[in-house]
């Protein structure tokens, strides 16, 4: 059995988000040994999953559905694989901007607003800001 700040040096989580984490069903502790929470050791997995869970951008919520009360959890395979899909998406988008952001730091353009690349970016990002159709950037 771990107290609390035994659990919390072992997993590496602060105290307080463990107490947190009960809280909102995460982690269940067994007990007190004094006035701190008691866990049992199996719970440092169930951290492992939160973290990877978290990691992946998952929310809490989401997280807490997954895992389920009981000792083993049970993972949506579907959930992982929509998430990985979102994951993808969100690679292409940040590999799109990476090359944009590197084109105009080297565009030989005399103005970047006057760089089809930047301003092609600057349309993406309105897009994404859901602005587009409040403003549109110079031609």
């Amino acid at each position: 059995m771990l107290d609390i700040s035994e659990l919390s040096r072992e997993s590496g989580v602060p105290a307080s988000k463990l107490r947190y984490y009960e809280e909102v069903g995460l982690i269940r502790s067994i007990g007190r040994k004094g006035l701190r929470r008691v866990f049992e050791p199996d719970v440092l997995p169930r951290l492992a999953l939160i973290a990877l869970g978290q990691a992946a951008g998952f929310s809490l919520v989401e997280i807490r559905e997954m895992l389920g009360q009981e000792k083993e959890p049970s993972i949506d395979r579907n959930m992982l694989a929509a998430k990985a899909d979102a994951v993808d998406r969100h690679i292409k988008e940040l590999s799109a901007l990476r090359d944009g952001l590197r084109h105009a730091a080297t565009c030989t353009a005399p103005s970047h607003l006057e760089c089809p690349t930047f301003q092609r970016l600057m349309r993406i990002a309105l897009t994404r800001q859901g602005m587009r159709k409040k403003v549109r950037p110079t031609r």
